[in-house]
């Protein structure tokens, strides 16, 4: 038995409900929410289960040779839908596993599909979704290879590279390395953008936390984005800003100030909730399955520049609260200098009228 599953994640909106979404697709589709089927309930936390939706199958020719997939779409609270187009064959082999895949390098031939299927479902989707946009050419992909018999003799490291010339001993070595199994006759290897999974029983649950962190790290890759388009636009505007009267710079920089606060915020609470998206508490196998995508997809290296960027938001509002506190107080002195200045001169009129008389 072998599946070949070609994955691809695009970023929808800002959040989703998936309650009224459900209500709205049953209409059309067989949906379901997602779940883990070989842990106990408490084992891994989803504070809201995605909404997987059943989606009409395709074939594809390919060098002579008819596929067929079935098509799946997982719709996430955090704003992402993720597509899956499944091949399986319960009497295949791993050299058939190899064939398969070697039809579609690098998911060749199929963006088209992927599109499509994406262009369908946002019609549906669009009003559920706040602040819904979408940019096709903007997403995560991931291919998982599984078989149901692990044979130590085959080397998947072609596979997952879609590589048929030789390997330099050190790549093998560098994917090999984030190996992990449960049993003797169970393996999951897993690189930055494919996994090869071996167990007698489907390893659905595994699949399921590798889509989980690919979806993690495409919102970081897509709130790193944001992040840099409003740091752009921050500068523009403080420079715009600087060739204002001073009075008119007071009043931009409390403009811009106030989108800072906002975009800071928003993206923060975002983030939070794509880092606590799951939470795997008591099974210590799926733990390291899971931190093990998350390591190798890179997931840390974004978390970190998200966190840099927005602590630059944070060091540039302080900035121009802090001129802005400046420039009040200065025209605030201004003013008792003013109305000293008055009294000084009422107190000279005072005097002279005085005199005078």
């Amino acid at each position: 038995m072998f599946s070949l599953r070609f994955y691809r994640m695009y970023d929808i909106g800002r959040e989703v409900d998936l309650s009224e979404l459900e209500e709205a697709l049953t209409r059309s589709y067989s949906t379901a929410r997602a779940g883990f089927v070989r842990v106990r309930p408490k084992s891994i936390i989803m504070e809201d289960p995605p909404l997987m939706i059943r989606m009409q199958p395709f074939r594809v020719e390919r060098d002579g040779k008819i596929v067929e997939f079935t098509v799946a779409a997982r719709l996430y609270d955090v704003g992402v839908i993720s597509f899956c187009f499944t091949c399986e064959d319960a009497e295949g082999d791993l050299v058939g596993l190899s064939h398969l895949a070697f039809l579609f390098p690098h998911q060749e031939g199929l963006a088209d599909y992927f599109v499509r299927y994406l262009m369908t479902l946002a019609e549906l989707i669009r009003p559920h979704i706040r602040d819904f946009a979408l940019n096709p050419d903007f997403f995560e992909d991931y291919t998982i290879y599984a078989t149901g018999k692990r044979d130590d003799t085959f080397d998947p490291v072609p596979l997952m590279l879609n590589e048929r010339n030789a390997i330099a001993p050190a790549l093998k070595q560098e994917i090999t390395a984030n190996s992990l199994s449960y049993t003797p006759d169970d393996l999951a290897i897993l690189s930055w953008d494919a996994a090869f999974l071996c167990d007698v029983e489907y390893p659905a649950d595994i699949i399921d936390l590798i889509e989980f962190a690919n979806v993690q790290v495409l919102e970081l890759r897509y709130y790193d984005k944001e992040l840099s388009r409003q740091m752009e636009k921050m500068y523009d505007d403080i420079e715009g800003a600087e060739r204002l009267t001073q009075y008119s710079r007071m009043r931009r920089y409390h403009t811009i100030m106030s989108g800072l606060l906002e975009t800071q915020a928003e993206i923060s609470e975002t983030v939070e909730k794509v880092d606590n998206l799951i939470k795997v508490t008591e099974d210590v196998y799926y733990a390291r399955v899971y931190a093990t995508a998350l390591k190798v997809m890179r997931s840390g290296q974004w978390s970190e520049s998200v966190n840099k960027k927005i602590e630059v938001i944070r060091e540039t509002y302080t900035m121009l609260s802090g001129e802005v506190r400046i420039q009040h107080s200065n025209f605030l002195e201004w003013i008792v200098i003013v109305l000293i200045a008055i009294e000084i001169g009422f107190a000279v009129w005072e005097f002279f009228i005085k005199a005078s008389i």
